[in-house]
């Protein structure tokens, strides 16, 4: 059985959609959701489909508590689906993570750029096309090697949350399966 764990900050409309999407999938385990943010709405989604959640600080994320219990896991592939912070070499060093971004790297990727905050950007500077990358996580915001694209018009966009309907649809049809074809070549 291949394991994931992954990392949120927010709402958690990708997380559901991966625990969704695998829930019928007896050969792959979504083993928990691991969150900085106790407010945070991937909380409860991850409650009602019965998977164990984890609120962590940036201290133990960073002192090697939050390793600890991935270690425990032993996971196959940690997903970062909308989690904000820079993750730690000393996971990264240890496991194959993958991270989303809203934009078509490397276009509108670095620190602070995620959300809405991309979405701006790519209204203000009235790009025709938008979309997603999933890469693999490093030890900089939106730099490691992509695994995926797929883009989208937005010309005919007049509003950020138009422009993020429009990704979010990408992510959900996309992130999933993307995630089982590198399980299958993760030995």
């Amino acid at each position: 059985m291949k394991k994931i764990v992954l990392f949120a900050s927010g709402s958690g409309t990708n997380a559901e959609n991966i625990i969704r999407y695998f829930a019928d999938k007896p050969e792959i385990q979504i083993s928990k959701v691991f969150t900085n943010n106790a407010q945070a709405g991937v909380i409860e989604r991850a409650k009602r489909l019965a998977v164990p959640t984890v609120v962590f600080s940036k201290e133990e994320l960073n002192n090697g508590k939050v390793l600890l219990q991935i270690n425990q896991i032993h996971p196959d592939l940690i997903v970062l689906a909308g989690f904000l912070w820079k993750f730690p070499q000393e996971i990264l060093s240890e496991y194959t993570t993958i991270n989303i971004h809203p934009a078509l790297l490397p276009k509108y990727g670095g620190k602070g750029m995620y959300g809405a905050k991309v979405h701006q950007a790519v209204l203000d500077n009235r790009e025709d096309f938008t979309g997603i990358t999933i890469h693999y996580a490093n030890e900089n915001y939106d730099e490691g090697a992509v695994i995926f694209q797929k883009e989208v018009s937005v010309s005919d966009c007049i509003s950020v949350d138009e422009i993020a309907q429009r990704v979010h649809q990408l992510e959900h049809q996309y992130f999933p399966q993307v995630i089982e074809n590198l399980l299958k070549t993760i030995v």
